[in-house]
């Protein structure tokens, strides 16, 4: 099966990449892979630099495409960060990397996940090497959209741009690499709105379709202020807990594998010279956790948003389908007991709170006020 197997309905991307490796002439040293969250960019640029590699230009099977898509190959270095902004120490040492050769594979790739996190430092510490790259050395740069990257770099990079693929296709996929069973597939990929890592989650795990069940069980539950104070209260305490069932095994192995090659593994307690090497690990892991927590509350407002999608899509008529098909009973009660402009007011609240969290106001107060906006009008 050929590394770009995965990258269901980006057929137009993948023919522009495997053109790339087939024809050195349409090769660019610098690739703005960009594309909305759960379209693939990560796996598209991992695919990009199997192939690269690869003899056969992307076969799937080989020492070069398994090790590359693996994230273990010697001369394919992947960067992601758990932070808001990219720092500039995380970047400079990457135009040190893409000064040496490549080791053992035909080229040496550096891909950015997150280049939408760089900042004016940052992205400017990257320009140089993007700009005079050594012959052998590919950047690939991920982001949601052109506009979100530094106008000098993306002006320096080639583009290729992906698109959500259909329910269809992620469901078939999830059928045929997961043996998931079709119905649920089709459940699960309408749910996650065609993203693929989602659409995996949900059909695999049981706790997060319940979880998910619960947060669109919300808007019923609330008949007034209190009702609303108290979903929110355990729609964050929900969050905290699977941000942190999600970090502290991560966590701790963390911490052993500093303690262990500072050489106080077991020590009862440490001498004042590490300590601050354990402290800023934990600072980087509160970080992290809150990452985490904000990430989990943000999809539980991408699911509510989804919910009231489907109410406005019965208020109106619309001759599309449901993305929660399996609650059509839940959406029908609420378009009945609602108009279209109060289904949309609530809709904005959700969108506001979504940006409050990401501007990095208090979860419970976003959530709370967001709550209290879905509750019934009289």
């Amino acid at each position: 099966m050929s590394v770009w197997a995965d990258l269901v309905g980006q057929e137009a991307a993948v023919e522009v990449l495997r053109g790339a490796v087939r024809d050195p002439s349409a090769m660019t040293h610098a690739w703005l892979i960009t594309g909305p969250p759960g379209s693939g960019r990560s796996n598209a640029a991992r695919a990009f630099a199997a192939a690269l590699q690869c003899l056969e230009g992307g076969c799937g099977h080989c020492l070069a495409c398994t090790t590359a898509l693996a994230g273990t190959h010697a001369d394919v270095t992947v960067v992601a960060t758990e932070a808001a902004i990219m720092t500039v120490g995380q970047t400079r040492p990457l135009v040190q990397l893409a000064q040496r050769a490549p080791s053992e594979g035909r080229w040496r790739v550096i891909i950015v996940e997150d280049a939408d996190r760089m900042n004016d430092h940052s992205g400017n510490a990257l320009l140089k090497a993007i700009e005079e790259p050594p012959p052998r050395t590919v950047w690939l740069l991920c982001a949601p959209s052109p506009q979100d990257v530094l106008v000098t770099i993306r002006s320096r990079s080639r583009s290729v741009a992906l698109r959500v693929p259909p329910a269809d296709a992620v469901a078939a996929l999830l059928v045929e690499r997961d043996g998931v069973d079709p119905r649920l597939a089709g459940i699960a990929a309408r749910a996650a709105q065609s993203h693929i890592g989602i659409a995996r989650r949900l059909a695999r795990d049981p706790h997060a379709r319940d979880r998910r069940a619960k947060v669109l069980g919300i808007p019923a539950s609330i008949r007034g202020v209190g009702d609303a104070v108290l979903a929110a209260g355990r729609l964050v305490e929900v969050s905290q807990a699977e941000a942190k069932a999600a970090t502290e095994d991560r966590d701790a192995r963390e911490k052993t594998a500093l303690l262990r090659a500072m050489g106080a593994e077991g020590a009862a307690t440490l001498p004042p010279a590490l300590r601050s090497q354990v402290k800023a690990l934990e600072d980087e892991q509160k970080k992290r956790a809150t990452r985490a927590q904000r990430d989990v509350l943000d999809r539980s407002m991408v699911d509510l948003l989804s919910l009231y999608r489907d109410v406005l899509v019965v208020q109106l008529g619309a001759a599309v389908e449901l993305v929660n098909v399996e609650l059509e009973e839940t959406v029908r009660g609420l378009a009945e007991s609602s108009t279209p402009e109060q289904t949309l007011r609530r809709m904005d609240a959700i969108g506001e709170a979504r940006t409050r969290l990401a501007g990095n106001v208090a979860p419970v107060l976003a959530v709370e006020a967001m709550t209290i906006a879905l509750r019934p009008q009289g």
